[in-house]
């Protein structure tokens, strides 16, 4: 019980347009059995801000299915994520689970088409 009251504060606290983190918090939320879809955006992009009403809808939509995290492109707290996973145009949407991506895809894309991405994964397990 507990875990599910920490994971739905720490959700509350990812959706956060701001929300900023290091190496280590990242690593620790994409290393979950959960799906985690990591959106990376930037502040002055217009598609990127067309998509946070999307991804806010797929969180609600998905809860129990995938956890959605936006990490700010342009913060220098966020460089390492940001040239590891070689983000070079916002948004980047990222899904992982347990530390390997398993989707990546770039630009805007539909509620329909993530949530059926978020589908196709649901029962994928990482390798």
């Amino acid at each position: 019980a507990w875990y599910g009251i920490c994971l739905k504060v720490v959700q509350s606290i990812l959706r956060q347009p701001f929300f900023i983190m290091t190496q280590q918090e990242f690593e620790s939320i994409i290393t979950t059995d959960r799906l985690v879809l990591v959106d990376f955006y930037a502040t002055w992009c217009g598609p990127c801000r067309a998509m946070h009403p999307v991804l806010d809808a797929l969180a609600d939509q998905m809860q129990n299915a995938v956890d959605v995290v936006r990490l700010d492109v342009d913060r220098h707290e966020n460089t390492e994520p940001v040239q590891h996973y070689r983000v070079m145009s916002v948004p980047t949407l990222i899904l992982f689970r347990q530390g390997r991506m398993l989707w990546r895809a770039s630009g805007v894309l539909s509620l329909d088409n993530l949530c059926d991405v978020v589908r196709r994964f649901e029962r994928v397990e990482a390798y």
